[in-house]
């Protein structure tokens, strides 16, 4: 197959993560109408959100597991029509109750069948300009705030909630179906005899993985990095609407934090492929938290734009080099397993920040607290990620 077909997988990988994480994400746009229409709590819509990060870990590890045994297409195929019933099945929901159970199982389990086994299939089709490809792959979430947010705002500002999801859900039909079915497994290479003659990759027990210094520090980092931004990303709206942020206003700094982790990851996977990704990665830990903190400091419309150019080339630009560490650490034959299971913590710490930040609200009536947990939490992960051991392929202990 020719190797120019691996920027075809990079396009249909962007496209299906910018439609399923975006789908997803939007639920921050669906809030406070949700509740109006309702009277569901903010936390109860929120603890949707939850139940999406905690589904959606599970299922990466679970789809990623799959990938490596029967391919990326089919695993992306069933995620794109799982993710339209789920949309549609939401938009009838009748009770809290019900709705969590549609949007938040069901759409988690179907987003996790794109972003971890797509950035992994993406790691296999590159050897050089590895960090930028699974970048580009990951800006397809930074692109979602800019076209499913303000296209769920239009329409829920247009018809009503439920409208609007069925809508969502119908075109997610439309757009992934037809993606998933051009994605292909890159050409196999024969990586199983490593350098001295080590057995790599594919005799390697996946219990030595866990175990080893590597995983733990990846997968720590991972989740306390995204604990520290999702309760941050989920509430914005709700936070600079409180701060006298007109709506649209409202979802449009969601918006700039989307263009700007598009340029955060450009940018991020360019010097990683340059200087390294634990340097890149560690900075970009370290601004992530000082930008937490800073929002405590801001009121204005046009304050909020400039921190969210910061925080979401931060956040954005970390996030795809987690991939490019597990392909380094641990070789392509078991990278969809080994994401996926990193994944899953990081998923777990994404659960923890919208409904602590729920939680936080209807307590106190405000989000500062939220903020600064998320900022010691965002420096906690930075300092994990100086444990890092040094760039090396783990191999097969001799016998």
């Amino acid at each position: 197959m020719s190797s120019s077909y691996r920027w075809v997988i990079v396009g249909a990988g962007a496209l299906m993560t910018c439609v399923a994480l975006g789908t997803m994400f939007s639920l921050a746009i669906f809030q406070v109408p949700i509740a109006a229409d309702t009277g569901w709590s903010h936390a109860g819509i929120a603890a949707a959100m939850t139940l999406n990060f905690l589904v959606m870990g599970l299922g990466a590890f679970g789809w990623g597991a799959a990938t490596d045994r029967f391919g990326i297409r089919i695993v992306v195929v069933i995620g794109a029509l799982l993710l339209g019933l789920a949309l549609v099945l939401a938009s009838r929901a009748s009770s809290l109750f019900e709705f969590q159970l549609t949007y938040g199982i069901l759409v988690g389990l179907a987003a996790s069948a794109f972003f971890a086994p797509m950035i992994a299939a993406t790691t296999a089709w590159f050897d050089e300009g590895r960090s930028l490809a699974v970048s580009l792959v990951s800006a397809g979430m930074g692109v979602a705030p800019m076209t499913i947010s303000p296209f769920a705002r239009y329409l829920i500002s247009a018809y009503d909630w439920r409208s609007a999801m069925l809508i969502i859900g119908l075109m997610a039909w439309i757009l992934l179906v037809p993606a998933a079915l051009l994605v292909r497994r890159a050409p196999t290479t024969d990586e199983t005899i490593g350098a001295g003659g080590k057995i790599e990759d594919r005799n390697l027990p996946l219990g030595r993985i866990f175990r080893s210094p590597q995983f733990l520090v990846l997968g720590a980092t991972f989740f306390a990095c995204c604990a520290a931004h999702s309760g941050p990303i989920f509430h914005m709206v709700s936070y600079a609407t409180i701060c006298g942020v007109g709506p649209m206003a409202a979802v449009s700094i969601y918006s700039v934090e989307g263009l700007a982790g598009l340029g955060g990851r450009l940018l991020y996977g360019t010097l990683a492929d340059r200087l390294g990704v634990k340097p890149v990665l560690v900075a970009g830990l370290l601004v992530q938290a000082a930008a937490l903190a800073t929002y405590l400091l801001v009121s204005e419309l046009h304050e909020f734009y400039m921190l969210a150019i910061v925080f979401g080339s931060a956040y954005g630009g970390v996030m795809p080099l987690y991939a490019v560490l597990a392909r380094e650490y641990f070789g392509p034959r078991v990278i969809g397993t080994v994401f996926g299971a990193a994944s899953m913590l990081s998923s777990i710490g994404m659960a923890a920040g919208p409904l602590i930040g729920g939680w936080i609200f209807d307590t106190f009536a405000n989000y500062a607290w939220l903020f600064i947990g998320s900022s010691l939490v965002g420096l906690g992960a930075a300092a994990i990620a100086l444990a890092f051991p040094p760039m090396q392929r783990l191999q097969m202990q001799p016998v």
